[in-house]
């Protein structure tokens, strides 16, 4: 495992290398290197040889090295990066990082920020697994693979409580293959029942895992709902943007991941929107385990390698059940306005992944594309008879503390101030939390509303507006208080409807 460990600021480029040994053990035919993820651009050189070049700071890479490593002994891997961040001329996806933070922009991240590994493979081996999983039963999977396109595969579920197989299906590698698997649960907020799946082909065999849930949207009682497993159920979450004093993107350890989401799954929080990133698989795994759910404008050519980089989201990531939503833009950055891009860009997202909804325009520049209409009214409820009501960002109340609880960079706590609302006591923060959440119960409850996002998981360095700090040593919330009022607000959604939609 290697991560770029470089803390410096404004580290447009930056080199990063070791040395390895191929293992005795490995097999002798093809050695893989993954790719976690680099920000922003990385040229990958083994032993001197430039192996490979990829573009994109949030997706995963492999490339095989076979032929560049040293017969025996020591091998150099050396990794060149250009992070330009937003410095001129580059427009490129940074999502809240920027080389100037101030409050809602934060610190960049630059380098390796997740983890990298070789291994071992045949000379025929599987490159990707795609698996949705239907709550009527119905699987469809796709096993790409490196060569032959005829080969057969034998996929096996594996029931997780009892050990046991409950279905094989025997197939080919790149052409989907559907077949149904009798008596499963299904995989929801409040059930996240997941069962393991077993892909061979020839002397290749990998493990996966995947979830049996229908995600889609209909007509409740006159009204547009997205639908699980065919009933409406109220998502109500996060903003989560993911960010670390330690380690910017990447967290000090897996358990501190999932201490922010069982703290959210403790409060009676149902699903996290990530906010403008991509987080590890390690990070999605753990949603699927737990049951949780400024504007600078591209050129064409900058248009165009967008495009290709939502490519990349959908495919690395629809593998993971507990995503029910794709979220394109947020609040016009990087939105043309002048053309509706998000049309197209909706109907190439369903074209990907058909299993999910479309959440187009979170925030500004509505047109009408996609499942929702999400405005960030924040205080007015959403409304479009066509398209689902969203409250996309509902709220933003700080608090402040005390100095070892903030993010100890004077630019960032001179722009503490900036916070949309600021109490300070808990006891205050508590009341006007009380205060939202029923003002929101409320909008579910007498209008179209049907979710929302609380901004938001954790304070960011200048922002002071989370449920946790900055540091998640204090957690604001009274609990017994946001359970009952999070409760009330699914009691809100249920008392809406009485009937539910026939699995899609």
């Amino acid at each position: 495992m290697l991560y770029a460990g470089i803390q410096g600021n404004y580290t447009l480029t930056s080199w990063s290398s070791t040395t390895f040994e191929v293992p005795s053990s490995f097999t002798p035919d093809r050695v893989l290197l993954n790719f976690g993820a680099v920000d922003y651009e990385a040229t990958v050189f083994i032993n001197a040889k430039d192996a490979t070049f990829h573009r994109g700071g949030y997706f995963a890479f492999t490339v095989d090295v076979t032929s560049y490593l040293n017969a025996n002994g020591s091998n150099e891997l050396l990794i060149f990066v250009h992070d330009p961040t937003d410095s001129d001329p580059y427009v490129v996806p940074i999502g809240k990082q920027t080389l100037t933070p101030s409050h809602i922009f934060y610190t960049p991240c630059s380098g390796i920020w997740q983890s990298v590994w070789i291994e071992s493979a045949p000379l025929n081996y599987i490159t990707q697994l795609d698996i949705a999983a239907g709550a009527n039963g119905q699987v469809n999977a796709t096993v790409s693979s490196s060569g032959n396109s005829s080969a057969g595969i034998l996929t096996e579920v594996i029931d997780r409580n009892a050990n046991s197989t409950i279905a094989t299906y025997q197939g080919l590698a790149n052409t989907a293959c559907i077949f149904s698997v009798g008596s499963i649960s299904t995989w929801a907020p409040e059930t996240p029942v997941l069962y393991d799946i077993f892909i061979t082909l020839g002397d290749d065999r990998v493990s996966s895992y995947t979830g049996f849930r229908t995600i889609s949207r209909g007509v409740v009682d006159g009204i547009e709902r997205p639908l699980l497993n065919g009933k409406f159920v109220l998502p109500f979450g996060t903003l989560d943007q993911g960010f670390w004093p330690d380690g910017i993107y990447t967290p000090p350890s897996r358990e501190a991941m999932v201490s922010d989401l069982q703290t959210l799954k403790n409060l009676g929080f149902n699903m996290i929107r990530k906010h403008i990133k991509v987080k590890t698989a390690l990070y999605y795994q753990a949603y699927n385990k737990m049951g949780l759910l400024k504007t600078i404008l591209p050129n064409p050519v900058q248009q165009a390698e967008f495009a290709r980089q939502l490519d990349l989201l959908i495919t690395q990531q629809r593998v993971f059940p507990s995503i029910f939503t794709w979220v394109l833009y947020n609040e016009g950055w990087g939105q043309l306005t002048t053309s509706y891009p998000e049309f197209d860009l909706t109907a190439r997202i369903r074209q990907l992944d058909p299993t999910r909804l479309v959440d187009s325009t979170t925030g500004w520049y509505d047109h009408g594309a996609g499942d929702y209409s999400d405005n960030h009214h924040y205080a007015n409820p959403p409304y479009d008879p066509a398209r689902i009501g969203l409250q996309g960002e509902f709220v933003g109340i700080g608090q402040k503390v005390s100095i070892e609880h903030l993010w100890n960079v004077q630019e960032a706590i001179d722009t503490i101030n900036q916070t949309y609302e600021i109490d300070q006591t808990i006891t205050a923060w508590n009341y006007r939390g009380h205060r939202l959440l029923t003002e929101l119960q409320e909008q579910i409850g007498l209008f179209a509303c049907s979710g929302g996002v609380w901004t938001q998981t954790t304070d960011v360095e200048g922002e002071v507006n989370g449920l946790l700090t900055h540091d998640r040593r204090v957690l604001r919330p009274d609990i017994a208080q946001w359970q009952a009022d999070i409760s009330g607000l699914y009691g809100a959604a249920a008392s809406r409807t009485n009937s539910s939609m026939p699995f899609g």
